[in-house]
């Protein structure tokens, strides 16, 4: 049964940074090619990587791969900081300014792209919204505007049926996207302080938390594994099957 398309891909090549929206994309048995195959370590917490929870700044520090997608390994990673200026991953300047900013001490680390463990994404293989629960929020919330990428998914789909939270009844289910891709639905994705930090400007607005916590038992979207690997695009159909 087809029930929408693909409206949006992004991915995130440094965890916690701002993502990349991309017309198409490998799909890996680990998640999205290259999605937090790039991290900061924190220091001061051991085998722990520095995120937007002790760093809200981090959101703002936009990050995407310029090159082909290739196996061997990962294209360049560019970032754009808050002030305009451009690094590339791996250089000290910018894991100095990290540093600086964030007041702690950090370390670089980044994996291939055959191999992005599941500690970098720390949860399921991807994370998906539908239009119809962010328009849903939204008007819960009663803000003007939601920006999707707080929430941080990979995939954004645009339903046929304009039915909210439809997506948390297809746990135990799989669906397919394009020719070849396929995911099984897993779980709800509990939300965090993330979600209250404004991906353009850093700002916190707690009351975005507060309503998922008091109308949606703090869930929103929902995760899942893949199952068959591929290639995705945006606008291709999405079908769900048992």
């Amino acid at each position: 049964m087809v029930i929408g398309h693909i409206k949006e891909i992004v991915r995130h090549p440094v965890k916690s940074f701002h993502g990349e929206s991309v017309q198409k994309t490998k799909v890996m048995d680990y998640g999205l090619y290259g999605d937090r195959s790039h991290a900061f370590l924190d220091e001061t917490r051991p085998e722990k990587f520095l995120t937007i929870t002790q760093f809200q700044g981090m959101v703002r520090y936009k990050a995407r791969f310029i090159g082909e997608e290739l196996l061997e390994e990962y294209p360049k990673v560019e970032i754009i900081t808050p002030d305009g200026k451009v690094f590339y991953w791996g250089v000290e300047e910018l894991t100095k300014e990290i540093e600086n900013k964030s007041k702690r001490k950090v370390s670089p680390i980044s994996y291939t792209p055959l191999h992005v463990p599941i500690g970098a994404i720390e949860e399921e293989h991807i994370q998906l919204v539908t239009d119809a629960s962010l328009n849903k929020l939204k008007e819960v919330w009663g803000k003007k505007e939601i920006n999707y990428q707080r929430f941080r998914p990979n995939l954004l789909i645009s339903l046929k049926d304009k039915v909210p939270f439809i997506e948390e009844q297809w746990f135990g289910k799989r669906i397919k996207i394009g020719q070849n891709v396929e995911i099984q639905l897993k779980r709800h994705c509990e939300r965090c302080m993330i979600i209250t930090v404004d991906p353009d400007d850093a700002e916190r607005d707690s009351s975005l938390l507060k309503t998922v916590v008091k109308e949606r038992n703090n869930h929103f979207g929902v995760y899942a594994s893949v199952m068959k690997t591929g290639e995705i695009h945006v606008g291709d159909e999405v079908l769900l099957f048992d």
